[in-house]
C-alpha cells in the first residue's frame, strides 16, 4: 500500500474543511473583497489546495480563462435574493465559493 505524501494530506484535510454554506452567511467576506467564485466544472478542493501551495501559475490560468475570480455585485445579489446554498471553503486570504447544479 501507498504511503500518503504530505500533498495528499494537505489535499485531505482541504476536502475536510469544504461544506455547503448559505450565500448570506457569506455577506462579510464578500464585503471585504474575498470572495472568490470557482467554475463548476474545476475542483473545488483542487483550486483551494493550489491556492494554499501558492501554486502562481496554475492560478493564473484559472484567473486568465475566467475559470475563477472574485464574485460580481451581480452574481452575490443573485445568490442572496435566492437564499443561495453554496460549497465553500477556506484558502487564506480568500473564500471560495461554488455552486453546483
Amino acid at each position: 500500500m501507498k504511503q500518503p505524501t504530505l500533498d495528499d494530506i494537505d489535499r485531505a484535510q482541504v476536502n475536510m474543511e469544504t461544506a455547503q454554506i448559505g450565500w448570506r452567511e457569506l455577506q462579510p467576506y464578500f464585503a471585504r473583497g474575498a470572495t472568490v467564485v470557482v467554475e463548476e466544472t474545476l475542483d473545488l478542493v483542487d483550486v483551494a489546495f493550489q491556492i494554499s501551495k501558492d501554486n502562481k501559475a496554475q492560478v493564473a490560468q484559472w484567473l486568465e480563462s475566467g475559470q475563477i475570480g472574485k464574485v460580481t455585485d451581480a452574481q452575490a445579489l443573485a445568490w442572496y435574493e435566492t437564499d443561495a446554498l453554496l460549497w465553500a471553503v477556506v484558502a487564506r486570504p480568500y473564500v471560495l465559493v461554488q455552486q453546483r447544479k
